[in-house]
């Protein structure tokens, strides 16, 4: 078998990214030396520093300010001549660390004057330039075209996504997802959400952001997922209208247990889209919609159970799930002159969801089935948001005052309706729970460009409110804890400053910043539910990040990265109702929770050629009050209580490598590989609900790691071809593990004009699916998802 992967990953790739290359933009003022007055007219030009030959210039304006744009990074001379003065040569090195690059002061004498060298440094941001970000095209992930931003994401290096609708980031879920740079309730403003709800064709790009600055809120310690909207840039009226269609689960990976509803199979998806942009003289229009339709066998684990008083159940949770989402953005940017910017924008987005599910308990041999636990889950989440900006240039290039205001408001709308059949009666029960998110966030930034690089400050204060209420409604002999319901309401306000320097010479580059966040989070609780009362927290914490670089040539530079973070719980996490989506194992919130802190260390290098690179990194990171889940029973009962906690301390080192190469014009490859290992120290916690439970847990440590090999093969007749193969080596979960995984995905596009075709296969061997070992207090089991993870889908795009 293992000889069998290996060939596979052999022969099967991934996709490449395409590092996108910004260029840097020169300013300065030039002045007479004797009387510092300002001179006009004085010819700028820019030159190799190699033979000297010229490249492009300017003439300084009546302030004696002159700006040339379009430089790409490397070592240049500039020459400043006036008539009457001294003609003046200077050495300029275009670096790698910001878009906007300041000479300061340039003093021009009447008489000959022996000058000193000045060095100026600066950067064209992209991708990996400073080693912490990464850019990818969903565009150019044709294996997974058509589906949504969690299928697009999983297929990215350092990136695997996980069955319960998330990523994670070198084996952690702490990543924070953004929309255009800002944090939104679609997404999720504390834990991500949502991410196989937002339509692929929508994103324009995805920056994987490893090791975010202080300028980037504290929250998340595996890094950062930035999703960027399509917006056109070009003049005049354009658009793409796009339609993908495709079916999953043609066959069953396993069959049901005796006596319930059929899995959902041959499930269909459809996906229309409409990008629309005007953009003329000084106003821009943009509006992207798309409509994301889906059946999908969106759970099938099969589990064996046994209890420490002897008693072995077999059981299966079947989830045959029906969403329909509609999604729109649309905004309008206004110029009134070359220093100011006014964006107006909104987001709206519909997702309703029904699950109709069937979960049978039955003994060892299948002979009894004791008990049939049937739900509908009838779940409508409604989100809009509104963005105002003024983004202001001031007459030194690069120098820029941005203030912006968020508005978000998230609704959610859920019913379930449960059906508990037992062999002396059947009950009929339901509960209705209703969220309301509001998010308001002004933030305010600033960058000043400085002769060695640039400063960079901000402001942020947010306003967070979320009242929730959930009713049940029992009926016969109902299994509900109807005592658990009843209302909570919670609040948070986070104002937060930051500061950043960044230097830069030939050598060498300095990123330091820091972050001060105050939190202060309020959750008011049912006096009248029978466990958790009225809690909170508030604190004041400092978030630094350091970035250290040194080039040891054109081709080849060192890195070291050290940033502290945090993930504050969500509301959804110390939410006090119990979830019944699983009739014995019960999820529940926990308002006593408390954040997580994380202290990162990585050390990267990175050699580049002519035709691909290499990326090294080596990572550790310490965790302290890491959440987890932890599940408990109570007396002789088969009801297990999962409950979040705070499990001590945990770490976990790694390394991962990325290698790029194109090894021909036909053929890209790119293998990334992330070995690491995870530790959870042995920690006691105390589950309070919905009898006080202790539970001690030992010391766990595993190896684990995963391995994605992509390629990209450009065939004749305008053809492109790309097949991923990726493995998930075996991992350590709360109170368990998880076993490996494997899969192939493959897709095709062909380009005619402005007609785009395409067709793809998601894991087209079958043979992915999830197996896991969980041991609690009172119980242990074995569990195996055979969820839908195939599925072929065929699409078309033109471009206007």
């Amino acid at each position: 078998m293992k000889r069998f992967i290996s060939g596979i990953l052999l022969v099967f790739a991934a996709l490449c990214s395409q590092a996108q290359q910004n260029t840097i933009t020169l300013s300065g003022i030039v002045k007479d030396t004797s009387g510092q007055a300002v001179l006009a007219f004085v010819n700028v030009t820019l030159h190799k520093a190699s033979d000297s030959s010229f490249i492009t210039g300017t003439i300084t304006g009546e302030e004696g300010r002159f700006s040339i744009a379009g430089i790409d990074p490397g070592n240049y001379l500039l020459k400043f001549s006036y008539l009457g003065y001294h003609t003046k040569w200077q050495p300029l090195l275009a670096g790698q660390l910001s878009n906007f690059l300041s000479v300061g002061h340039i003093s021009l004498q009447r008489s000959q004057v022996s000058m000193n060298e000045v060095v100026v440094t600066g950067k064209a941001e992209e991708v990996s330039g400073k080693m912490d970000k990464k850019t990818f095209s969903p565009a150019a992930n044709i294996s997974q075209a058509g589906g949504s931003a969690l299928d697009a994401m999983k297929n990215l290096p350092g990136v695997t996504a996980g069955q319960d609708g998330k990523v994670l980031l070198r084996g952690s879920d702490k990543v924070m997802i953004l929309i255009d740079g800002k944090q939104t309730a679609l997404t999720g403003m504390g834990g991500q959400s949502g991410l196989d709800n937002i339509p692929a064709s929508a994103i324009d790009k995805i920056e994987i952001i490893n090791n975010p600055s202080a300028k980037y809120d504290a929250n998340g310690n595996a890094g950062i997922i930035n999703i960027i909207y399509k917006k056109e840039k070009k003049e005049g009226f354009n658009g793409k209208v796009g339609l993908t269609t495709g079916l999953g689960a043609l066959w069953e990976k396993k069959g049901n247990l005796p006596d319930i509803r059929p899995q959902y199979t041959a499930t269909p998806k459809l996906n229309p889209s409409l990008s629309l942009n005007y953009r003329k003289n000084k106003v821009n229009f943009f509006f992207q919609g798309d409509n994301l339709y889906t059946k999908t066998l969106n759970k099938n684990e099969f589990t064996e159970k046994w209890y420490d008083h002897g008693e072995a159940v077999i059981q299966q949770v079947k989830r045959n799930r029906t969403t329909n989402i509609i999604t729109g953005k649309t905004g309008i940017d206004w110029q009134p002159d070359d220093k100011n910017l006014f964006t107006v924008s909104g987001l709206f987005s519909s997702e309703k969801i029904l699950d109709r599910g069937d979960q049978p308990f039955f003994n060892t041999d299948l002979s009894e089935r004791q008990r049939l636990w049937q739900f509908l889950e009838d779940e409508l989440k409604t989100t809009a948001t509104f963005s105002a900006g003024w983004q202001h240039q001031f007459k030194q290039p690069g120098r820029v005052l941005q203030m912006n205001l968020n508005y978000t408001f998230h609704r959610e709308d859920e019913k379930y309706f449960f059906t508990n059949i037992m062999p002396t009666y059947t009950g009929l029960d339901s509960f209705k729970l209703l969220s309301d998110e509001h998010v308001a966030d002004l933030t305010a930034d600033y960058i000043h460009p400085l002769r060695f690089g640039r400063f960079e400050g901000g402001v942020k204060f947010r306003r967070r409110y979320i009242p929730t209420n959930m009713q049940f409604k029992p009926g016969l002999h109902s299994p509900l804890d109807t005592t658990a319901g009843g209302w909570a309401n919670y609040g948070e306000i986070i104002p937060a400053v930051y500061g950043m320097f960044i230097f830069e010479n030939k050598d060498f580059e300095v990123e330091a910043g820091m972050r001060v966040e105050y939190v202060d989070l309020k959750y008011d609780v049912n006096p009248q539910h029978n466990t958790y009362r009225s809690n909170g927290y508030h604190y004041i914490q400092p978030f630094p990040n350091i970035r250290l670089a040194y080039r040891l040539d054109e081709h080849n530079k060192l890195t070291l990265f050290y940033n502290r973070r945090v993930d504050r719980p969500n509301e959804v996490d110390i939410r006090i109702f119990p979830k019944y989506d699983d009739a014995e194992i019960i999820k529940v919130g926990n308002p006593e929770l408390r954040p997580q802190f994380t202290n990162t260390f990585e050390l990267g290098y990175k050699t580049n050629w002519r035709s691909g690179y290499l990326y090294p990194a080596l990572y550790h990171k310490r965790m302290d009050a890491t959440i987890s889940r932890i599940g408990t029973t109570v007396g002789n009962s088969h009801l297990i209580y999962n409950v979040f906690q705070n499990a001590g301390k945990s770490y976990q080192s790694g390394l991962e490598v990325t290698l790029s190469q194109k090894v021909n014009r036909w053929v890209s490859l790119q293998l990334n590989m992330n070995g690491y290992k995870n530790i959870i120290d042995g920690f006691t916690v105390l589950n309070k609900y919905p009898e006080p439970t202790v539970y001690t847990a030992p010391r766990e440590e595993a190896l684990s790691g995963n391995v994605k090999l992509n390629s990209m093969f450009q065939l004749p007749s305008k053809i492109e071809l790309q097949l991923t193969a990726i493995y998930l080596a075996p991992d350590i979960v709360p109170q368990g593990k998880i076993y490996s995984r494997f899969s192939i995905d493959m897709g095709a596009k062909k380009i005619l004009g402005k007609n785009e075709f395409f067709v793809n296969a998601t894991d087209i061997a079958n043979t992915l699916r999830i197996k896991r070992d969980v041991k609690g207090a009172g119980f242990s089991y074995t569990s195996t998802d055979y969820f839908e993870t195939q599925v072929f889908r065929i699409g078309y795009n033109y471009k206007f």
